[in-house]
């Protein structure tokens, strides 16, 4: 069995990151490992995947403003 190292975690949370427990005990696993710097099991963000990302999902003005860029 393979469990979580809670007093890790923690420390890498609470002391490592500057969070207030409650803020610690907020979040996902999933963002406690983006955090950290570790997205689980993913592949660091290439330029292509950004890329394809902007494509699929192009920034929008919101209604009545110009797009800057």
């Amino acid at each position: 069995m393979s469990g979580l190292d809670w007093p890790g975690l923690m420390r890498a949370g609470m002391h490592g990151l500057g969070l207030k427990p409650r803020d610690f005990w907020a979040l996902t696993p999933a963002e406690l490992a983006l955090m950290l710097g570790r997205e689980a099991g993913r592949p660091p963000l290439s330029r292509a995947r950004l890329a394809e990302l902007a494509r699929k999902w192009p920034d929008r003005a919101a209604p009545g403003e110009p797009l800057e860029g």
